[in-house]
């Protein structure tokens, strides 16, 4: 059966249905108005499109035909508010041709008040899949949506976000359909939805990691604290398997951290859509090839990159001297502002960054140093070697340690040491008193103070003070060196349950600075 849409002689006929465009990982709701009118048999797209927007005129008028609905010859014009924002990506097929076929009157307006559509369509009417869903879906729901009609392909996605009814549909015919009798279409998923149920595992665990107490303690000290964590050792002497236990003892996602990292998967393309939203903190290990792009995000459309896919996980950086420089300099703003913004000709996003970095790396190029037994490195070789790391990229590690082999008597006797859940209790314990110390704050970690409020918090007594005037001199250290190891410091009182900073914290907290390394 063919439509035709009817004519309308010399009367505008309008039709608005609501979509929504992503800026960053959350939605902006947007006003898809067109109207349908006598004159030139033209299709005009306005409101600040880009290419792949402006190309869905094609893509509507023959999938709306080879769906049978046949336009007239009319002079048709599409407007995407506001107009002031970018509209990126193939997502708005859907709403342009709803707002098409209500506007030439095959649809009721009225009938589209209460949903919010999103989808690609293909030339044969199909409706495909699109990234993004799950922010969509989330501001449909918190804007007061009834329904939010998404590609079929994306309906567990969708589903993920409690209180908006999800309307699946994979064709032309079923929109319309949809539209006039919601019923059939409603996507219930089996079971909880994504965000009911959260649970994790843990793949490494800290009792398969043989001897390496400096190293387990300086973990969970960084763990607590959420610190940045520098190993140094040997080749073989466990620093990367070391870094893939971080996750085990960090504490579990909650709900709001959950949802948030699974917008930031799902605007990247990389959500699963199995129905579940992440639960588990990321690990992330890029290659020391990486591109300065493919790290903080962009492209033509700005995407996430690796140091937003770590977010409230983990950014492991192995080998760091072979990085690029110019490449991880890029790390020391958004290790500040837990934020990285990225600014391109075709629009800007800022995405989350709000991860811990663990970097690993030989304290020369043939990794021996200062073994020199078995280094062939000069010293005019190991300095050039570790001065491809700056200085300031290095003050933004407040943990730096060396990683030593691990004894045959350790090795051979294999006891098992403590778990990664047991780590966890007391990590998960420290960080409640940080949530209950910045509950009016932003960030919620002793890592995340400013020097104010590093000042005001880890307040010293006499000794203590006396103690740190004395490695202030020694080690010539800088404000923000000397700020560092306070914030260190809290969070070992933190993990004893201490109220103020003691002596025996603050000596713990120098001894992760590696001041032979790099003071």
């Amino acid at each position: 059966m063919r439509f035709f849409l009817r004519e309308k002689e010399k009367v505008i006929v309008f039709c608005n249905v609501k979509s929504a465009a992503l800026d960053g990982i959350h939605a902006q709701i947007v006003n898809v108005e067109v109207d349908v009118n006598d004159g030139l048999p033209v299709f005009e797209m306005v409101g600040l499109p880009s290419s792949e927007v402006k190309e869905a005129k094609e893509r509507v008028r023959v999938s709306l035909r080879n769906a049978n609905y046949f336009l007239p010859p009319k002079h048709i014009t599409a407007n995407l508010s506001p107009a002031d924002i970018r509209k990126e990506g193939t997502a708005f097929d859907l709403p342009i041709a709803v707002a098409v076929l209500g506007a030439a009157g095959l649809l009721i307006p009225d009938s589209l008040d209460k949903i919010l559509f999103i989808g690609e369509l293909s030339l044969d009417g199909t409706v495909n899949s699109v990234s993004g869903v799950l922010p969509v879906a989330y501001e449909a729901m918190r804007s007061g949506f009834s329904y939010c009609m998404v590609p079929y392909e994306n309906r567990k996605e969708a589903a993920a976000i409690e209180g908006i009814k999800i309307l699946a549909v994979s064709s032309l015919s079923e929109v319309v359909e949809a539209i006039k009798d919601p019923t059939p279409y409603l996507y219930i998923p089996d079971g909880d939805r994504g965000l009911k149920t959260l649970s994790s595992s843990v793949e490494n665990d800290l009792c398969d990691l043989v001897g390496q107490t400096v190293a387990r303690r300086a973990l969970e000290v960084a763990a607590a604290g959420h610190h940045n964590m520098l190993m140094t050792g040997a080749p073989g002497a466990g620093k990367t398997m070391i870094a893939r236990c971080i996750p085990g003892i960090l504490p579990k996602l909650t709900l709001d951290e959950s949802l948030e990292l699974s917008m930031i998967y799902s605007v990247a393309g990389r959500l699963k859509n199995d129905g579940n939203i992440i639960t588990e903190r990321p690990f992330r290990a890029p290659h020391h090839t990486i591109s300065s792009h493919a790290l903080t995000g962009g492209g033509s459309v700005p995407k996430p990159g690796e140091i937003s896919l770590a977010s409230k996980g983990v950014l492991f950086l192995d080998e760091l001297p072979e990085f690029n420089r110019n490449t991880i300099e890029i790390l020391r703003q958004p290790l500040e502002s837990r934020e990285i913004s990225i600014n391109r000709v075709s629009g800007s996003a800022v995405y989350p960054a709000d991860f811990m970095l663990i970097a690993a790396m030989n304290p020369c190029k043939c990794g021996f140093y200062p073994d020199r037994s078995k280094c062939t490195c000069t010293q005019m070789q190991v300095r050039n070697y570790l001065g491809r790391i700056s200085r300031p990229l290095l003050d933004r590690f407040d943990i730096r340690i060396n990683v030593g082999g691990v004894a045959a008597t350790e090795w051979f006797d294999r006891k098992k040491g403590e778990s990664s859940e047991k780590v966890r209790e007391r990590v998960t314990r420290a960080r409640k008193i940080q949530e209950e110390r910045f509950k009016d704050q932003k960030y919620k970690t002793n890592s995340c103070m400013n020097s104010m409020q590093t000042e005001e918090i880890c307040k010293l007594g006499p000794n203590e003070l006396a103690l740190m005037k004395e490695v202030f001199v020694k080690y010539e250290l800088s404000g923000r060196g000397y700020h560092r190891i306070l914030r260190v410091a809290r969070t070992i009182a933190d993990l004893a349950g201490e109220e103020d900073i003691k002596e025996a914290h603050l000596a713990e907290a120098v001894s992760y600075r590696g001041m032979e390394l790099t003071d």
